[in-house]
């Protein structure tokens, strides 16, 4: 449950309730509330996906190590 919002650093933050006397403080970012991504911005499967290749590369990197060249 969101108690209130406000500015932090330029952003606009939640602060939700989480447990009894707890809260927590969510960047409006990380949420459904938030703008749609800008183009050159990745999604999650945008960032899966690159991660994804990146593992690949460095696998395959690793394993030309080995022979020796």
């Amino acid at each position: 449950m969101v108690l209130f919002t406000k500015r932090r650093a330029g952003a606009t933050v939640f602060v939700c309730a989480s447990g009894v006397s707890r809260s927590v403080t969510l960047l409006r970012e990380w949420t459904d509330r938030a703008e749609e991504p800008a183009g050159h911005r990745l999604s999650a499967e945008g960032l899966s996906a690159a991660r994804a290749l990146i593992d690949a590369l460095v696998s395959r990197r690793a394993g030309t190590d080995e022979g020796g060249s």
